[in-house]
């Protein structure tokens, strides 16, 4: 299972939200390339990185973090937040980001990500399916849809997507755990990779989490608020 670092960015500082509001922000440090190569250093592979700024305000902002980032770590990155052109998606890979995470647009526009995964590979879009209530939500988490956490992850298996973060609101950023009810549920019934993200506590959560079959997990309050320690988690990657 792939142990994967997040890094949220408002303003070019390293955040955490909880559930996604944004009134709720946290700076835990004001350099995130200083984050980035102390994730390098300690032997993570991996980072997600999200443009919180950019799923707000509907286009990439913090583009630059991406640059310095990709252009002085060996870090594998998948981007995400405010990616609604392909445009910005062509800036974001020529940034450095190996990867990209689309949700909202997934959501509302699929014949617009069903072109993005025929030009560029589904190996370099991941899907991103935030849920409140098994819902998914779109727009930084903003706006909520009827469309059903499940049936969205079948659809796009049929189009050829190989991998999904599936976040579940209620879970994101309260240190309470991970939504293993959720990933129990659909596991069996895909067979795109699940990466988790939210609700990550301990140590203990990512065994639960792997046990589940999920492909990966995302970590990220937990490490910047000392509940899980970077050497005992790098010890997974």
């Amino acid at each position: 299972m792939r142990i994967i670092p997040a890094m949220d960015l408002i303003g070019g500082k390293c955040v955490r939200l909880t559930q996604g509001d944004y009134s709720t922000a946290k700076i835990y440090t004001d350099n995130p390339l200083d984050m980035a190569k102390i994730f390098e250093d300690a032997g993570c592979k991996f980072l997600h990185l999200v443009d919180l700024d950019g799923a707000r305000n509907h286009h990439v902002v913090n583009i630059r973090t991406l640059e310095k980032i990709a252009s002085q770590t060996r870090l594998i990155i998948d981007f995400g937040g405010g990616i609604k052109t392909e445009s910005d998606l062509q800036q974001v890979f020529q940034s450095g980001a190996s990867q990209v995470t689309v949700g909202s647009v997934a959501a509302v526009q699929p014949d617009l990500m069903i072109s993005w995964i025929e030009k560029f590979g589904a190996e370099k879009i991941i899907l991103g399916a935030d849920c409140k209530n098994r819902k998914i939500a779109t727009h930084g988490w903003k706006e909520k849809t009827d469309i059903n956490i499940l049936s969205f992850l079948q659809y796009y298996e049929k189009q050829g997507i190989k991998h999904s973060i599936v976040t579940d609101i209620n879970k994101d950023g309260m240190l309470e755990g991970p939504a293993i009810d959720l990933y129990q549920e659909i596991i069996p019934k895909l067979s795109v990779q699940i990466i988790a993200s939210g609700g990550i506590s301990s140590m203990t959560d990512i065994i639960r989490v792997k046990e589940t079959g999920c492909e990966g997990v995302i970590i990220g309050k937990a490490l910047y608020e000392g509940k899980i320690q970077l050497k005992e988690l790098t010890e997974l990657c």
